[in-house]
């Protein structure tokens, strides 16, 4: 049994640029996160299902054609939770078939929000610093394709890790028409 989680890897060199960010704000976990737009958060999977699990990622990269993302300023989830982010404006539509898609397989996850695809800058850090990192990133911006998602395991040692891309290999054709959509088995 491990704990993974699926998602969207910032790349160089914006990625190095935002876990250098976190770590100045003080986020004591700007080390063991790379920066990253989830798609399924932490999830218990049971060893005999990760091999499952790992073939419905499979699939579904099959079906979605590489898209692309920017990434544009800051947001906030307070006062619910203590949460400074970079915002996703471009590739939201993407982001949300593939992580509806994602946990309606072999591994299924409720959800304590509702998803909002997002680069978390600062987490669970007092008002003022949460503060600093909302400022300081307000006019950050950067975009990139996204290629492949990530199956991140999370070490006993509290980093979590690439295991596994998968690459994303649907037609764009179809996407540019607005055609994208999965099943809800993945098929």
């Amino acid at each position: 049994m491990g704990t993974f989680g699926v998602a969207i890897t910032v790349p160089e060199p914006f990625g190095s640029a935002l876990q250098a960010h976190r770590a100045d704000f003080g986020d004591p976990l700007a080390e063991a996160i790379p920066p990253h737009v989830t798609l399924l958060p932490p999830t218990v999977v049971p060893t005999a299902e990760v091999a499952r699990f790992e073939e419905h990622l499979s699939r579904l990269a099959a079906e979605v054609a590489p898209f692309l993302m920017r990434l544009a300023g800051t947001g906030t989830f307070r006062p619910v939770s203590p949460v400074v982010f970079v915002q996703v404006s471009r590739g939201i539509p993407e982001c949300e078939l593939l992580e509806s898609a994602i946990r309606s397989g072999p591994v299924e996850r409720d959800l304590e929000f509702n998803y909002h695809p997002h680069v978390t800058v600062a987490h669970h850090l007092d008002d003022a610093a949460l503060d600093v990192a909302f400022a300081s990133l307000g006019d950050f911006a950067c975009e990139f394709e996204v290629g492949g998602v990530d199956l991140y395991e999370h070490g006993l040692d509290g980093v979590w890790r690439v295991v596994r891309t998968f690459p994303l290999r649907g037609y764009a054709a179809a996407h540019r028409s607005g055609s994208a959509s999965l099943s809800r088995d993945g098929h």
